[in-house]
């Protein structure tokens, strides 16, 4: 039972990991080569990732997809980490209220992109969500694209920093709020159930006891 209750544990742990993983935002510095519009059907399993169509547009299989192409300073841990450069593509669509970026602008940040291709020298951080996953053809939504010196430049995730030392918090004061009512209202309660059935055993062994004695 231990070992179920451990594994049910790590699952948790893993689930609620990647859900941050994939929501949180992540910074990439990269320079824009080009933007496009293609329309595309998904399947089931994409919807899940792309659950927002354009603010006044109507949902259904059908999408129409605009992406930014982008070459990119590859990146891990949320930016800390660098490595050497690559390729990425980015979808442009609104998120409404959730995930919580209140994006609704995606025909100007594709005119932003826009403005920017064929500029070889002018680098952008681009805010975005989601993982690339090529052979499902899903795509990180970029959320927010502003200039920078050059690919030198080493965004610091301060967001997600101070996310996380929320979380721990939150967790350490729920935690101890826990164990405060665990020690004034359950704790009382189950020793007053205790003393209570005690008495009542006690009651009735005086009273089987007494027949007994006839």
């Amino acid at each position: 039972m231990r070992n179920v209750r451990r594994i049910f544990r790590i699952l948790l742990f893993v689930i609620a990991g990647l859900y941050l993983h994939y929501t949180l935002p992540h910074q990439d510095v990269a320079r824009v080569t080009g933007v496009s519009d293609r329309l595309e059907r998904l399947s089931a399993i994409q919807r899940i990732f792309y659950n927002q169509v354009d603010m006044g547009s109507e949902e259904g299989d059908m999408r129409d997809l605009r992406l930014i192409n982008t070459e990119r300073v590859k990146t891990y841990l949320f930016g800390l980490v660098r490595g050497g450069k690559g390729v990425m593509v980015y979808r442009n669509e609104d998120t409404g209220v959730y995930p919580p970026y209140f994006k609704f602008d995606s025909s100007d940040l594709e005119a932003e992109a826009a403005s920017l291709i064929g500029k070889e020298d002018q680098w952008v951080v681009v805010t975005h969500y989601g993982w690339r996953i090529r052979w499902m053809s899903i795509y990180p939504n970029a959320v927010a694209i502003r200039p920078v010196e050059g690919p030198e430049y080493r965004p610091f995730p301060w967001f997600n920093l101070f996310f996380f030392a929320f979380l721990i918090v939150a967790f350490f004061m729920a935690r101890a709020m826990w164990r405060q009512f665990v020690e004034r209202t359950v704790d009382p309660a189950v020793e007053s159930f205790e003393d209570s059935y005690d008495m009542r055993k006690s009651r009735l062994q005086k009273w089987l006891d007494s027949w007994r004695g006839r």
